[in-house]
């Protein structure tokens, strides 16, 4: 069995700190890391970038930026602003793709909230102010060399997390830039459900923008916290083989990216955990790459 292609996300262990979560994967034999932004502000930046070509590791992705939705000056200034800080820190890191969660409508009407402005709940506007943003960043990506990349959601998260809740939406989207700088990415959790997925998947590969498989499975019930309801794969409802076949035959051939949200999988011992990883990628991802 190889790990070659299999990837840590650091959200996947969440109570390592950024050098727990490197040495863990080498010890697994896993070759790249997908990091998140806490973790690396915590070590600091041009330190985790250290750290991690000691170890010898390829960062498949900088998780995230993103959250491109805001309707006023100040808020667009502020992601704007957050998002090219991420630029330069996926740069810094040596992965080309940034993550993009692109945000939810402006604000979700709540027992201990006021009433929204109708327009707010325009997902139409919501999905153009991101069109919009990304036209703000891509040129300074590309001077970075970094890839924004887009992620579609589940739709139980459109209201505040990501208005794209398919691979096609994203694709759209994408078309307006160079495959180069603006791609997608596959993350199963997301997208298992969709009925198009195999067409996108297809119509992703031949345009070039697959830039991230990211591997988890749907379990049920789902968790009080809905985005905490990850499990490992094999554990749920994906049909891994079909859909990492799919992958495979777009001409993906990068970093396969295991990335769970779930308290119970917190909780376990980080080796623990790496081990399952490995387990499960032979199990069920590898025999169909």
């Amino acid at each position: 069995m190889s790990t070659h292609r299999l990837s840590l996300n650091t959200a996947t262990t969440k109570h390592w700190t950024l050098a727990e979560a490197l040495d863990g994967a080498v010890a697994a034999g896993i070759g790249a890391v997908g990091l998140w932004r806490d973790r690396v502000a915590e070590a600091g930046l041009d330190n985790a970038a250290r750290m991690v070509a000691e170890r010898g590791l390829r960062v498949s992705s900088l998780c995230r930026g993103g959250f491109l939705t805001a309707t006023t000056a100040d808020g667009i200034e502020a992601a704007l602003a957050d998002n090219r800080a991420a630029i330069v820190e996926a740069a810094t890191l040596g992965t080309r793709e940034l993550i993009m969660v692109v945000g939810g409508l402006p604000a979700a009407p709540g027992p201990e909230q006021p009433a929204i402005p109708d327009g707010d709940r325009d997902l139409v506007a919501a999905r153009q102010r991101v069109i919009d943003r990304l036209g703000d960043l891509v040129g300074f990506a590309g001077e970075q060399d970094v890839r924004l990349v887009l992620e579609p959601l589940h739709p139980l998260f459109a209201a505040d997390r990501a208005v794209l809740s398919t691979l096609g939406q994203c694709l759209d989207i994408a078309a307006s830039f160079d495959a180069h700088d603006v791609g997608v990415v596959v993350d199963t959790y997301h997208v298992w459900w969709d009925p198009q997925l195999g067409d996108m998947v297809r119509r992703a590969g031949a345009e070039g923008r697959i830039a991230s498989y990211q591997v988890c499975d749907w379990i049920l019930p789902l968790a009080p916290v809905a985005l905490n309801s990850r499990g490992h794969v094999g554990d749920g409802y994906v049909d891994f083989a079909t859909i990492t076949r799919w992958v495979s035959e777009a001409g993906y051939t990068g970093d396969i990216e295991v990335e769970i949200f779930n308290e119970e999988i917190w909780a376990t011992p980080g080796e623990q955990t790496l081990a399952t990883l490995v387990e499960r990628h032979g199990r069920y991802i590898e025999p169909h790459l």
